[in-house]
């Protein structure tokens, strides 16, 4: 007899956020239970082998183990680094005063 626990799957862009309840086998992976998911159907650019992933925003790798009631985060890349980001808008409120 299969157990089943239940997990979530999440993936957010700026303007859509999707949140996949689902079931999985006992013993599934991180990256088992996102392709069960059907959530890399629905968002092509999602590559599992350069995003990175997480359970409650904490990185983990895919082949990590699944607890009930995980929460898998998959993470988009940066669009740009943050310290260059902080950088920018200090020189922008400097050249605004």
């Amino acid at each position: 007899m299969t157990v089943f626990i239940d997990v979530e799957v999440v993936y957010a862009l700026s303007d859509n956020q999707v949140l996949k309840k689902l079931k999985v086998p006992a013993g599934a992976t991180v990256v088992q239970a996102i392709q069960l998911s059907g959530i890399v159907n629905q968002f092509p650019d999602i590559d599992l082998s350069r995003n990175s992933l997480g359970i409650f925003s904490q990185f983990v790798q895919g082949n990590t183990i699944l607890q009930p009631r995980d929460r898998i985060e998959i993470y988009r890349p940066l669009i740009i680094d943050p310290k260059e980001a902080r950088r920018h808008r200090a020189k922008s409120r400097k050249i605004a005063s």
